[in-house]
């Protein structure tokens, strides 16, 4: 069973009046590799989360988005930095004293010096939430897997298709083969005939032609060969495991296969079926790129 590499899950979870949310995002990439933005306070629990994903993830790049919310006010701390504004005062009464400034310095003065006022989070324990987000990110990556398992689905369907289609043609280009051959002797002993007046026609020189010709014209070779190349693909689509980067190598192969064939033919039928052949293999190509 074939599984794309893109595909999008969301979870959430709720503890000690948070709410935690969880987006992943996934698409087509040489190796499994997962990303995560989170907020630093979450840092702690960022290697747990990715080796979550990556126990499910066989290839793809997996963008994951974690977000906290309070649902309720937590109470916040102020502090004055008392340091900081004895040495304010003393700078500017040195400074009022200098110019000859009449006026009292009041406290409004200071609180608006930056930095004075420190405001301290109450402390958070990540460890504490664990649960929370092992529930979020489970519940983001069940439905990050099933959209990519229902995607896989359409893309098996599509190269069973294709693979198909090269397959018979592939057999038609296999019966088509002998036959050039054959054309070749009989356009042969015409274009002679018509000369018949001025060449002195050799037998075994003519024979020796014609199997010169269908030396280099057989792809017996070729046809067989891309017949297992098609045969391995086919059954590819039924493994549990990921099968993509065995996929490139089977279209890579068949490519090569089918380019031998076109460039050895020297027949215009079967250079139609490899044009044919040649345009579903592009298009399984560009399937497989996306294939975990």
């Amino acid at each position: 069973m074939l599984n794309s590499m893109t595909g999008y899950g969301y979870g959430e979870a709720c503890f000690d009046e948070r709410k935690f949310t969880i987006e992943l995002k996934s698409v087509n990439h040489r190796y499994c590799e997962v990303v995560f933005r989170m907020p630093r306070v979450m840092f702690p629990l960022e290697d747990r989360l990715r080796q979550i994903v990556k126990k499910q993830i066989g290839r793809g790049r997996v963008d994951a988005y974690v977000s906290v919310q309070d649902t309720q006010q937590k109470p916040r701390q102020v502090q004055v930095d008392k340091t900081l504004a004895v040495a304010y005062y003393k700078e500017i009464e040195e400074l009022r004293a200098l110019l000859s400034i009449n006026s009292e310095i009041e406290v409004k003065d200071l609180v608006t010096i930056p930095d004075m006022f420190i405001i301290q989070e109450s402390a958070e324990n990540a460890e504490e939430w664990w649960p929370a987000m092992e529930l979020a990110i489970n519940k983001a990556l069940a439905q990050l897997l099933n959209m990519r398992a229902v995607e896989g689905v359409k893309l098996g369907a599509d190269i069973e298709k294709r693979i198909k289609n090269i397959s018979e043609l592939n057999d038609a280009i296999a019966t088509r083969a002998p036959l050039v051959v054959i054309d070749y002797r009989k356009r042969l002993n015409q274009c002679l005939a018509e000369w018949k007046n001025e060449l002195t026609l050799d037998a075994n020189r003519l024979e020796s032609e014609v199997v010169l010709f269908a030396d280099r014209a057989n792809i017996t070779e070729e046809t067989v060969r891309l017949t297992s190349h098609l045969e391995q693909a086919f059954k590819c689509l039924t493994y549990p495991e990921p099968v993509g980067r065995r996929l490139d190598f089977l279209v890579q192969e068949m490519n090569r296969e089918i380019n031998t064939i076109g460039s050895k033919a020297n027949d215009l039928q079967i250079t139609n079926m490899v044009v044919a052949a040649k345009s579903d293999l592009e298009k399984i190509r560009e399937q497989v790129q996306n294939i975990e």
